[in-house]
């Protein structure tokens, strides 16, 4: 009997989901199907991978080996086909984008839209995350380009700047704050900050344009946040061009903090050497630069 290569990808998923009903559901399978496949594994291997005992599905020290090495295999063998795919000089089956929410999103409908007239085979799948959730997924998902604010470098990475983008430090005008000039870090640090909560499950990253106080409340994405922000319900930081119509208006209004109320990024479009980009990942690239070059010109999304 052959072992099922399938199945380390099952491992893998129960252990981030924590259960067998989490799994199947994120593997659109029964839950039956996953124990089912899980527990031949176990015996053609002969060793218990699962402990019953517990709660939420958690390996066993010996399921922990062996999935590493499983789990080294599957990234050999998608290497392999990603290869293939690239040498056959035809179009990739699958290009997976993993995008930062902070990132302006005109630019990218527009590339792939103009993808779609090219009338091209390849399945696009476009993920958005936040903070440090964009390189989990990114990773975590083998996934082909990442347009990103921050990530952790390492030597297999190509990056490609994109233009910069400025975000402003804001609050409704019936904020207390809008009223004060020259304000301190301590008194910001009386009010309630909003931020944006990490996407990654072990919530490590750690942004450090927040301010260090008490009182902070942690949203789920940005349309979220500036709504927060237009409630009067907080202060915090968003994107120029989430905010422009509002400033103008006088609906929000840029914090008068003595560290200074706006700051730059340089937003990164992300490959990796390990997975050459196919034509649809460099169409992809070559469009999204244009687009953001576009923006950049014409501030059309409000970049830097």
């Amino acid at each position: 009997m052959r072992i099922d290569i399938d199945a380390f990808n099952v491992l893998q998923v129960l252990v981030e989901e924590g259960s067998f009903a989490k799994a199947a559901e994120r593997l659109h399978k029964a839950q039956s199907a996953v124990s089912y496949q899980v527990k031949k594994l176990e015996e053609h291997l002969g060793v218990q991978l699962f402990s019953r005992e517990q709660y939420r599905a958690e390996l066993t020290q010996e399921g922990r080996v062996i999935l590493a090495e499983g789990q080294r295999l599957l990234q050999h063998l998608a290497n392999i086909e990603h290869l293939a795919s690239r040498f056959s000089e035809g179009w990739e089956p699958k290009l997976e984008l993993v995008i930062d929410g902070a990132l302006p999103m005109e630019p990218i409908m527009t590339a792939l839209k103009r993808m779609a007239e090219h009338q091209i085979p390849t399945k696009i799948q476009l993920n958005m995350e936040f903070l440090g959730g964009v390189q989990h997924r990114f990773e975590r998902d083998n996934a082909d380009l990442m347009l990103v604010k921050d990530y952790r470098t390492g030597p297999y990475y190509h990056p490609q700047p994109l233009p910069a983008i400025t975000s402003v430090l804001v609050a409704s005008a019936s904020h207390p704050l809008s009223f004060i000039r020259e304000i301190s870090l301590s008194e910001l640090q009386q009010h309630v900050e909003l931020t944006i909560e990490d996407s990654s499950p072990n919530k490590s990253y750690r942004d450090e344009m927040q301010f260090g106080g008490d009182k902070v409340f942690y949203l789920s994405g940005f349309i979220m946040k500036k709504n927060a922000l237009l409630k009067g319900l907080g202060f915090g930081w968003l994107p120029d061009f989430l905010v422009q119509e509002e400033l103008v208006k006088g609906e929000l209004v840029e914090i008068d903090f003595v560290g200074g109320s706006r700051y730059t990024f340089i937003p990164q479009l992300v490959s990796t050497l390990e997975r050459p980009l196919g034509r649809a990942g460099q169409l992809f690239t070559e469009l999204i630069l244009e687009e953001f070059a576009k923006a950049e010109q014409f501030n059309g999304v409000g970049l830097g």
